[in-house]
């Protein structure tokens, strides 16, 4: 997601639907920056093109936004980037795409997750979009970054969503792992090298993770549920006895045929209150 195929030059779109061998509903939102027509990505906003970066904040207006695709372009040529796609939802009209950009690095191939959330008008066209990722597996350290969105103390999550959520809060290791199917798996922001499967593996984690005296308090702003897989946009504003700025993030929880989390994907940037921990997720 999320640009509108009908706007792209020829080549570009197909060269997209090769990849994804079907007529594309919507040109995926790597796929379509590494194409650069411009024109196709700024008219595949309702208005000024807006866009929330982890590093560089708020991209507004076309001639920023144009400067942004134009670099980013570039840098993923450079870094001879391929893309991998995890996870593709769209429910009523927000949707998020989770991919992983495998890059050049000085020490060899870089894995990076990143996540992309986009607001939709009824006729698909792009209010706003929001990027989220750390900043750990490029430059091995953690950028703080502020609030994107505004939480909603009404916004409830539901079944075993709910239930790891308040385990998080708790900061009860057993029962966040009570959560998971039997090999399910919790990933740090920092990516692959950092996956925590089966129940020994979670328990573990989320015993380091807590061992600040006490839970993971989230503010909750926006969520994306289409009932299989969903995503919470969040703003940490406390780990354990620690108190911190409140920073933004989302996860991504997927769920098993059991009725359990297969899965738990991270992407934030916050740098743990922990000793001996160089960098972990909510």
């Amino acid at each position: 997601m999320p640009w509108l195929p009908e706007l792209f030059t020829a080549p570009a779109l197909e060269q997209a639907e090769e990849k994804w061998q079907r007529q594309l509903v919507t040109v995926p939102f790597f796929d379509g920056l590494l194409a650069g027509d411009l024109d196709a990505l700024i008219g595949s906003f309702a208005g000024e093109p807006e866009l929330h970066h982890p590093v560089r904040g708020r991209i507004r207006g076309v001639r920023a936004f144009g400067a942004y695709v134009t670099a980013t372009n570039t840098w993923l040529r450079q870094q001879n980037a391929s893309i991998e796609d995890v996870e593709y939802v769209v429910a009523g009209h927000r949707g998020f795409a989770e991919v992983v950009i495998h890059l050049d690095g000085a020490e060899g191939r870089v894995n990076l997750p990143v996540l992309v959330v986009a607001d939709k008008q009824t006729d698909g066209r792009i209010i706003e979009l929001r990027i989220y990722y750390s900043s750990w597996p490029l430059r091995g350290v953690h950028a703080i970054r502020p609030p994107v969105l505004q939480p909603d103390p009404k916004l409830h999550a539901s079944d075993v969503v709910a239930e790891y959520l308040s385990a998080l809060s708790a900061g009860d290791a057993g029962a966040i792992v009570a959560t998971f199917e039997a090999d399910g798996y919790a990933r740090e922001p920092a990516g692959a090298p950092f996956i925590h499967r089966g129940q020994d593996g979670l328990l573990a984690f989320y015993e380091l993770l807590f061992s600040n005296d006490g839970g993971i308090s989230l503010e909750h702003c926006l969520l994306t549920d289409d009932q299989r897989a969903c995503a919470l946009e969040y703003n940490v504003v406390q780990w354990g006895k620690t108190e911190l700025p409140p920073q933004a993030g989302v996860a991504v929880y997927v769920r098993g045929q059991g009725g359990k989390l297969a899965a738990a994907r991270i992407y934030d940037d916050v740098d743990p209150p922990l000793k001996g921990c160089r960098h972990a997720p909510d």
